[in-house]
């Protein structure tokens, strides 16, 4: 039976409504991603100035931890929020989460802990989306592509992957659960955020893998690199699942051994110091891209031959998992990329292949593995890299998907069958909990 011709021009209408909305989402995710990393540069800059600021982290972890014990409530469940607010929509995401978020992840890196910074943009630009979305009283179906598009602003913008950013928040999110006509909205707001954050004069960091040297060159369908590929990204995908899994149970540990939230962060801090004396460098600590000191392992140098050491990735391992799962504030994604690029190079020894390719490999299949999104990890290689090994980019990510298991760094309850009747006409409340 053919739809009523009024439904399809509803169906036309809403869709342009949220189209149009999701302009506004993507310059305020980019404006508010260009304000974090502006400030990012200054507290990192700071840290590297003052290296006694290490000392601080776990006073600064108690002070984030009662912050967020006093005035969070729901916002202080972050990423896994926005998860349910997408799948089982109910009140939205309160617009507290947004200054919350960014002043407790600026804090994190001034003392040193080990975090990222997708996880700040994307629920600054949650946040955002979703009081836009109730005071435009939308349907609860808009107000969730809304909500989808502002973690697309948020990605896009902070990492200048405007199309990886929108194929993201679909598949993470809502893959199933929404119609594709969601991707649009999802563009405009990602590719948006991008240009708002580089018109406020954000400048990203360039990943380069080198093709100019014609004995590197690989032909695309090289069987012998296939095979030196599909074995890494197994490796790939278990070290996502031991990172899952891993932060999982700290996270558990210190929510049964800690009764005092903000207790716990605080422990978290202590621990970071007694890793940094136990390691007896600092290469660990903070975001981890770059470094003042040129002889530290950083994600930049493990691009390069001897930038990095065999235990290098296993170090951020353990320095994010005790950061992330105390309770500090920041994201999973950049420490990934650190933990995937230097366990890449490591692996590109054993097989002789060049190490750029096998950090750049390493890089978005680790980070694939832990987030379950290979076809959104498959599109940052080729916005980080470029198209030439685009195949071998899906071949890695895929596989390390398969191999990481069910488990992923996201959790939410996947409801099953339809929505409940009258859902998708039904307005947002107007206040969050």
């Amino acid at each position: 039976m053919a739809e009523s011709p009024h439904v399809v021009a509803a169906d036309h209408r809403t869709f342009v409504l949220e189209s149009l909305l999701a302009v506004p989402v993507g310059l305020l995710g980019g404006s508010a991603s260009a304000l974090f990393l502006w400030a990012l540069d200054r507290v990192t800059a700071a840290r590297w100035q003052q290296p006694w600021l290490l000392w601080f982290l776990p006073a600064v972890g108690f002070a984030v931890g009662w912050l967020y014990h006093r005035f969070g409530r729901s916002a202080g469940r972050g990423t896994h929020l926005i998860l349910e607010q997408i799948r089982t929509p109910g009140t939205g995401v309160p617009l507290r989460m947004a200054p919350l978020v960014l002043l407790g992840t600026l804090a994190t890196h001034l003392c040193g802990g080990s975090a990222g910074r997708e996880g700040t943009a994307v629920q600054m630009g949650a946040s955002l989306a979703s009081e836009l979305a109730r005071r435009c009283e939308l349907s609860i179906e808009s107000a969730r592509i809304l909500l989808l598009a502002g973690v697309a602003a948020g990605f896009g913008s902070v990492f200048g992957t405007p199309l990886a950013g929108a194929v993201f928040a679909l598949e993470v999110l809502a893959l199933g659960r929404l119609r594709y006509r969601a991707l649009v909205p999802l563009l405009l707001a990602s590719m948006v955020g991008h240009l708002t954050c580089l018109a406020w004069g954000t400048q990203h960091m360039a990943f380069v893998i080198n093709r100019s040297d014609p004995a590197r060159l690989y032909a695309a369908l090289d069987l012998t690199l296939i095979a030196q590929i599909a074995g890494a990204a197994v490796v790939f995908g278990l070290v996502s699942r031991g990172f899952a899994a891993g932060t999982h149970t700290v996270q558990a540990a210190f929510a049964r051994w800690v009764a005092y939230a903000p207790l716990r962060p605080a422990i978290g801090g202590v621990l970071v110091i007694g890793l940094v004396f136990a390691t007896g460098h600092r290469d660990y600590l903070g975001l981890g891209v770059s470094s003042p000191d040129p002889t530290a392992v950083t994600l930049l140098s493990a691009f390069n031959p001897g930038g990095a050491h065999d235990w290098s990735w296993a170090g951020k391992f353990l320095f994010t998992i005790v950061t992330l799962g105390s309770g500090f504030k920041g994201g999973e994604v950049t420490p990934l990329f650190f933990i995937g690029a230097t366990l890449g190079h490591v692996l590109a020894g054993f097989g002789h292949v060049p190490v750029d390719l096998f950090a750049g490999l390493g890089l978005i299949a680790v980070f694939a593995g832990a987030t379950k999104t290979p076809f959104a990890c498959t599109l940052l290689g080729v916005e980080l890299f470029g198209a030439y090994y685009a195949p071998y980019f899906a071949l890695a990510c895929f596989i390390a998907v398969f191999a990481s298991g069910r488990s992923g760094i996201y959790h939410a309850p996947h409801p099953g069958g339809p929505a409940p009747n009258g859902l998708n006409s039904a307005k947002l409340p107007k206040s969050p909990p």
